[in-house]
């Protein structure tokens, strides 16, 4: 279900107070985060942020496009390493051959 309109997106307080922090400083490092479910927010653009996945930290940095975005969406949780072997020979032993 969505967040209501008139209650705004939700950005982690924490962010908003570090970014305030580092935009007056010459040298932008990148913002350590756990908040995956705060929404990216104009004011984040052109910021590098390390997002946690639960295992380590997946560095990002945020263009015009990701406005709207939740950090999450950005950062995946899983990682899909393909199908047994066995399924693929399965497969392939199905799919006649034709010969000439």
């Amino acid at each position: 279900m969505a967040r209501s309109v008139w209650k705004g997106p939700f950005v982690d307080e924490s962010l908003i107070k570090k970014i305030e922090k580092i935009k007056n400083q010459p040298v932008k490092k990148p913002i350590k985060t756990w908040s995956r479910k705060s929404t990216i927010i104009p004011d984040f653009v052109g910021f590098s942020f390390l997002i946690y996945n639960g295992k380590k930290f997946i560095p990002l940095t945020v263009s015009e496009d990701m406005v709207g975005h939740k950090f999450g969406e950005f950062s995946p949780t899983r990682q899909f390493f393909g199908h047994t072997p066995a399924d693929k020979k399965a497969k392939e032993s199905e799919t006649p051959v034709e010969k000439k």
